[in-house]
């Protein structure tokens, strides 16, 4: 009698199966096959238009669900072929594992336990394995490529991750399904991320084991048109997060919850501390003398999930740039420049005195270096002023009978 993989009952039980997607990785896929073989029966294989000898080795693995693409699509086609498949097979989860022979079958386990502490009411859960990046061994190619993708997925998401181009992970298939994805290749499983975690869904990394063979590892990546599209990729949800993402998201929770809990939960926030409060309006009010015109919304987004400060917060400060106050700020930013630059004060700005070219760069560049002084001083004063105010408000809710 046959003995029954180690996994069986729990990926059943849990409605859960194994996603292979696999190009020209003869080398690897046999054993690979094998091994996990070990831990389940459920296993969909996508044979992305291989040209090397994946379709005889798949002819001895006829018990396994298959896929074939005639030509090469990418990963990305392939990975959305097994999800559409799963489906139509009436699986809840996806585990998706690379057949180059870099993921541990064996990690299963942390999947299916993570799964397994989920109730009914959580919302859907997106498993990305954790490679641990900074361990010997790793390519630093790799290991580039994963903080610069980490960064951008904190600026667009607000959620931190550290790994986000581990391709051994756990999706929900009905949700992954209903959300339309425009790329085709690696960039997919950024995509996906992102878009999971717009759609509300958990998205976090669990540690897993990862094998790196120098020399011999087969990797279908081209570093400059992969890293291309990535990039573009980015750059376009940096744009419908700032404008679009972030500001519905906020309406929704402001109608969900109320002014006076939208305040209190979303404003104040009065879990954090003060110095963080008193930073996120410091980081506002620094922006927003800034003179990084059209950029404000972008910049004060971006710095809040670098600094990890309510974006909320130092959104609202840094509209301290808004039409009617446009005029002091840049006045006052000239005149700070002035003093800087050891030339004092000159109250009265007279066109006429831009009598050249340098003239005018003079002008400029005494407007930027005294913006950034203002900056500073208006974002410093106020951080004091703030935090002294929340650290006295936190003190009267402490005492509060």
């Amino acid at each position: 009698m046959k003995e029954e993989p180690l996994f069986q009952s729990r990926f059943e039980r849990l409605n859960c199966c194994v996603i292979v997607p696999t190009y020209n990785n003869a080398h690897s896929l046999a054993s690979f096959l094998q091994d996990l073989k070990q831990y389940t029966r459920n296993i969909i294989i996508i044979n992305d238009g291989s040209t090397d000898k994946t379709s005889q080795i798949l002819k001895n693995h006829s018990d396994l669900d298959l896929r074939v693409h005639d030509q090469n699509q990418g990963k990305g086609m392939a990975l959305k072929t097994g999800f559409a498949f799963a489906e139509e097979l009436g699986y809840e989860y996806a585990i998706t594992i690379d057949s180059d022979g870099q993921h541990y079958p064996d990690d299963l386990e942390v999947f299916l336990a993570e799964l397994e502490e989920r109730e009914p009411d959580d919302p859907e859960l997106l498993l990305v394995g954790d490679r641990n990046m900074g361990a010997e061994g790793i390519p630093g190619q790799s290991s580039k490529g994963n903080r610069f993708s980490n960064f951008w997925f904190l600026v667009v998401t607000g959620i931190e991750l550290r790994d986000t181009q581990s391709g051994y992970r756990l999706y929900p298939v009905k949700l992954i399904n209903s959300i339309k994805l425009i790329t085709w290749k690696f960039e997919l499983e950024i995509e996906v991320l992102v878009k999971a975690a717009w759609n509300k869904a958990e998205v976090k990394n669990i540690p897993i084991k990862v094998f790196y063979e120098e020399g011999k590892r087969v990797t279908h990546f081209r570093p400059f048109w992969d890293i291309v599209r990535i990039v573009l990729l980015y750059m376009w949800f940096v744009l419908v997060s700032f404008f679009y993402i972030h500001p519905r998201n906020k309406y929704q929770d402001f109608k969900n919850k109320g002014f006076r809990k939208f305040w209190k939960e979303d404003i104040v926030k009065s879990q954090e501390p003060p110095h963080k409060k008193a930073a996120a309006i410091a980081l506002g009010i620094f922006v927003g003398i800034s003179p990084f015109w059209g950029l404000h919304t972008l910049l004060v987004f971006s710095l809040a999930a670098v600094f990890r400060v309510n974006k909320v917060i130092a959104f609202l400060f840094s509209n301290i740039s808004i039409p009617p106050f446009i005029p002091v700020i840049i006045y006052a930013s000239y005149q700070m420049g002035s003093f800087i630059t050891g030339n004092g004060f000159d109250w009265e700005i007279k066109l006429h005195n831009l009598e050249n070219g340098t003239d005018v760069f003079m002008g400029v560049w005494q407007y930027v270096m005294g913006s950034f002084a203002l900056a500073i001083v208006m974002a410093l004063s106020l951080w004091i002023v703030f935090y002294f105010l929340f650290s006295v408000f936190n003190q009267k809710q402490v005492v509060k009978p």
